[in-house]
């Protein structure tokens, strides 16, 4: 395998709404490049990135694929990543190590909900961004509304570099404003063209944008921009020099039109990677935190240095074990270094090395820095660590994962499986650290969340071909809270038991009153003369404790209350901590039913990001939920809605909200706080608990 040294890597990923066509258009651009013998297609099943069979089935890209390709001497990295918000880690996975972003748009709908959050990142992240306008060939697309689409969401330096010549089953050519010619393709799989001089109808408009991207480049500079203000124009060169130095500042975001199921544009698009995009030297050097420092360090990518790398994703392949794929930041990398694991001081010593192609794994003897590789049986390295030298220790920016949407809760299928699933589950996260998994003791419920339903559906099915187990996915059980309304000024128990042998006795006489929201639990020791010794004090606390955590009326902890103890007996020989314990616990359960007892239940805060058409049904929806709407704001073609809603109604909202919007809807959801339930939905939930209660006696 050849070796690439750094300034001839580009390393770019594949960004945008799902069905933009990412997976074909990486099959061409590889086709284009004689990487692959024939053009797979996503319907055929045979595409190099697609290749789990989930994605073979259901015709959508749920792992970010690495590829490779060689164009004009140097290497080119493409991360395939799926459009679909359930996979979205896999996106900031593939940006965090990618020197650009090539943000895939369809020609007839144009921006959509996805292509707004992958922006966001490349925002975040300060990538590079090409805007690549796909399906030119299909009926209704029209490249001019997009590009006035990506201007007015996205960014006025939007620039076109590639214009189409026909649409629909016509288009066959662009225009190259860069070059000033016509690129006229063969319409075979492989994807060759030709130049040819512009035709006369369109040469206006070409001129138009060539003058427009030559000012676009000269205020990106003002070495640039003095040259222009003096001749007018700026050679070849200059403009090469000046968009490579733009797009890398973010002054520049260059469009293109292309078809990539008919292989129209994207070897074209090679020539711009190449000649455009920056190298990982280009890029600059990447920060790093060195131990006992809280000063970055810049880390260069030079083969000279000390090796260090990152691990943005994991991944476990049957016959091979657990793949970590890895950018190389500084040094190089041959099979057999030892290394040091930063996130747990592990050593790891580098057995093979691989360059990917999909599930296509090539050796390599060495890899420069920049460059991004596969490592097989790493024992103790995950997604997010940093391997590095002993001598030089230093860890990298970890990715930040969105946080979960969804939640469901699991129970094994069969008895006794519940440490094989745990297992499981810990590995899959390790693979997917957007999958969260959670023990509610409380609820007495093992919880999976995740970014959308198909994600956990996937999750489940996935524990079951790699682990063996199987689980049911059932709606979680609502953390609702227990508290009281009123007051319970004078409550007594007498705990009094008598047997053969000695007896129990316990006697107290307690206060309970509500306090302020949030607050929890106060216990007051009122006790004067001993009425109570202070011994059994802890106890009766103790039992209070204990009723609180079972719940009085529906089984639910309870909170925001204060008990005050101020009165009580005992019996010289029949009193123990245990009598005034259970006393404790019975006392609060009588004088909780006296005090106006309520349940809360969580309210979550909701953010909905729609297209305007869909406004209305959303908002409906939302209200039918016992929602209330916090307020409306305007994104583009895009309304974004507040509201609050019970947490009971958002089970399985992202698969409603999906279906209601026909995919183009997102949303997020966190806790903002608890609130009082309305009493019927109350009696409902005490009557369950308790039908609840006596099944299990």
């Amino acid at each position: 395998m050849k070796e690439y040294s750094s300034d001839h890597i580009r390393n770019l990923c594949l960004i945008g709404h799902g069905g933009a066509g990412k997976t074909t258009l990486s099959e061409a651009l590889l086709h284009s490049a004689n990487a692959t013998s024939r053009l797979g297609k996503v319907e055929e099943g045979n595409t190099l990135s697609d290749f789990h069979p989930d994605e073979i089935e259901r015709q959508i890209s749920i792992n970010t694929s690495l590829l490779f390709c060689e164009w004009n001497a140097c290497k080119i990295n493409i991360l395939d990543t799926p459009g679909y918000t359930d996979f979205t880690g896999e996106v900031k996975e593939a940006l965090s190590v990618a020197d650009s972003a090539v943000i895939v748009l369809k020609a007839v709908e144009g921006i959509e909900v996805g292509t707004e959050i992958v922006w966001r990142y490349t925002v975040e992240n300060g990538t590079p961004v090409l805007f690549v306008i796909n399906k030119i060939d299909h009926e209704n697309a029209d490249f001019n509304r997009v590009v006035e689409q990506i201007k007015d969401r996205f960014s006025h330096d939007a620039c076109i570099l590639q214009f189409p010549i026909g649409h629909a089953l016509n288009f066959s050519s662009v225009v190259d404003v860069m070059r000033m010619k016509m690129l006229k393709f063969s319409r075979t799989p492989k994807g060759t063209f030709t130049e040819e001089e512009i035709p006369e109808e369109h040469l206006a408009k070409a001129k138009a944008l060539h003058e427009e991207l030559i000012e676009k480049i000269a205020e990106s500079d003002e070495n640039l921009m003095n040259k222009f203000f003096e001749r007018g124009t700026l050679n070849d060169d200059e403009l090469q020099k000046g968009i490579r130095s733009a797009l890398l500042q973010r002054k520049v975001f260059p469009i293109f039109a292309v078809s990539g199921a008919e292989n129209i544009g994207p070897a074209a698009l090679l020539d711009v990677f190449v000649n455009y995009c920056p190298s990982p030297i280009d890029r600059g050097p990447v920060m790093a935190k060195i131990p006992g420092s809280d000063d970055p360090v810049p880390i260069k990518a030079d083969p000279a240095s000390t090796t260090a790398l990152f691990v943005f994703k994991t991944m476990s392949e049957p016959h091979v074990g657990e793949l970590s794929f890895f950018r190389l930041h500084s040094g190089t990398l041959s099979p057999g270094m030892d290394l040091v694991n930063q996130s747990n001081g592990k050593p790891e010593r580098m057995g093979q090395i691989f360059v990917m192609n999909g599930k296509e794994r090539k050796d390599v003897t060495k890899i420069f820095p920049g460059d991004l590789g596969a490592a097989v049986k790493l024992k103790d390295t995950h997604t997010n660590n940093t391997l590095c030298s002993k001598a030089n220790p230093m860890s990298f920016k970890p990715i930040v994962f969105p946080e979960p949407v969804i939640s469901s809760a699991v129970v094994a299928k069969a008895k006794g499986d519940e440490d094989k699933i745990a297992n499981g589950f810990h590995s899959l996260h390790e693979e997917d650290p957007t999958l969260l998994i959670t023990a509610d003791p409380g609820l007495n419920q093992t919880l999976i969340s995740g970014q959308g339903e198909l994600h956990l559906q996937i999750v489940v099915k996935r524990l079951k071909e790699k682990f063996g187990v199987e689980v049911d996915m059932i709606e979680p059980k609502i953390p609702y809270r227990e508290t009281i309304r009123g007051s319970a000024p004078e409550v007594d128990y007498k705990h009094k038991k008598q047997t053969g042998g000695r007896g129990q006795y316990g006697h107290v006489v307690i206060k309970i009153e509500p306090l302020p929201r949030g607050s929890g639990f106060e216990f007051v020791d009122a006790i004067v003369g001993g009425v109570v010794p202070g011994r059994f004090i802890p106890a009766v606390e103790k039992g209070i404790i204990e009723a609180m955590q079972n719940g009085v009326i529906a089984g639910c902890q309870v909170v925001d209350v204060k008990v005050t103890l101020f009165y009580g007996s005992y019996h010289t020989v029949d009193s123990d901590e245990n009598s005034f314990k259970i006393a404790g616990r019975m006392a609060f359960k009588k004088g909780f039913r006296e005090a106006k007892p309520i349940l809360l239940e969580p309210i979550y805060e909701l953010e909905v990001t729609v297209p305007e058409e869909y406004m209305g049904d959303v908002m409906g929806d939302i209200s039918s939920r016992r929602g209330k709407i916090l307020g409306m704001e305007t994104e583009g073609p895009f309304q974004k809605i507040r509201a609050l809603v019970p947490l009971k109604e958002l089970y399985r909202y992202s698969t409603l909200l999906r279906s209601m919007t026909q995919g183009r809807g997102i949303h997020r959801h966190k806790f903002n706080h608890y609130e009082e339930v309305p009493r019927d939905v109350m009696e409902k939930i005490i009557a369950a608990a308790t039908k609840e209660e006596e099944k299990e006696e």
